[in-house]
């Protein structure tokens, strides 16, 4: 079995690498930039140089591949959403229908009321749509908020005791860890027997609201830590507008249209990923 993973230098890609190798699978990674790999990667692994997006490297990429992990990077230049998602991936549909078998991270939301003004998470719906309706085998990894998010703000946090966001703070969601979404992943891309295309919840161990999440924050951190809503405004553009209208969708329910069960809770618990992150970051 030979499984392509692209975007591999990534929070979740990198991730899906090593589990990948742990586990002794013959990993392809599709990568711009072979330096960025992780130490030890590169001479474990077959390296296809070159942007998932072109079709001539990812039709090298794919060719015989058992299975591909798919994940869209930031697309810089796009000026909506469905760009940066499906107009990534139309380029390559003919490559990926070729593959064995495709796995992708994308969004909790589908069959919500408010799943058709989500922005982001609206435009990666439609990527799924669009690549299963390839006719390949498709898996499509839906995901909450990261825990990962919070560390953005680790200043704020550090200084004033904050941190801020644009979702209710009374609202309970679910969270995950990339690290997760990183082990389902490689879990499926190893599982040579299924077809057709379904989604897979990933909800994280338990829903928060972001006022549970800063009382952790301070017993984590041993320091008063608070969250404050910042309620957004209009955006200057439409990708701006997207991540507001997404934010605006997850306060009214987005990401709770899925019910928990055994298998699609995950372990890391937010305590225990902030334990790590601050033994790592020196929070």
């Amino acid at each position: 079995m030979t499984i392509v993973v692209t975007a591999p230098t990534g929070q979740i890609g990198s991730q899906v690498v090593q589990d990948l190798l742990a586990a002794g699978a013959p990993v392809r990674v599709v990568v711009r930039d072979p330096a960025r790999l992780a130490p030890g990667v590169a001479e474990r692994v077959e390296v296809v140089a070159g942007s998932h997006g072109d079709p001539d490297v990812a039709a090298t990429a794919f060719d015989g591949a058992d299975a591909v992990f798919w994940l869209v990077p930031p697309v810089v230049a796009a000026t909506s959403a469905d760009e940066a998602y499906s107009g990534f991936a139309r380029p390559v549909l003919g490559a990926l229908r070729a593959a064995g078998r495709v796995v992708a991270v994308s969004a909790l939301g589908r069959g919500t009321p408010v799943a058709g003004r989500a922005g982001h998470v609206t435009a990666t719906l439609a990527m799924d749509d669009l690549i299963a309706s390839t006719g390949v085998p498709y898996r499509a990894l839906t995901a909450p908020s990261f825990m990962e998010n919070t560390l953005r703000q680790l200043d704020s946090i550090r200084e004033r005791g904050v941190f801020q966001g644009p979702y209710r703070p009374d609202n309970p969601a679910p969270l995950v860890a990339t690290r997760d979404i990183a082990a389902v992943a490689a879990r499926v891309l190893r599982d040579g027997e299924w077809t057709g295309f379904a989604e897979v919840p990933v909800l994280g161990p338990e829903d928060l609201t972001y006022d549970r999440m800063a009382a952790i924050l301070s017993e984590v951190l041993g320091r008063p830590v608070r969250y404050e809503q910042q309620v957004p405004g209009a955006a200057d553009t439409a990708i701006g507008q997207a991540r507001i209208d997404m934010s605006l969708a997850k306060n009214d329910g987005l990401d709770n249209g899925v019910v928990r069960t055994p298998e699609n809770t995950t372990p890391t618990t937010f305590r225990q990923f902030l334990l790590g992150a601050v033994s790592h970051n020196g929070a």
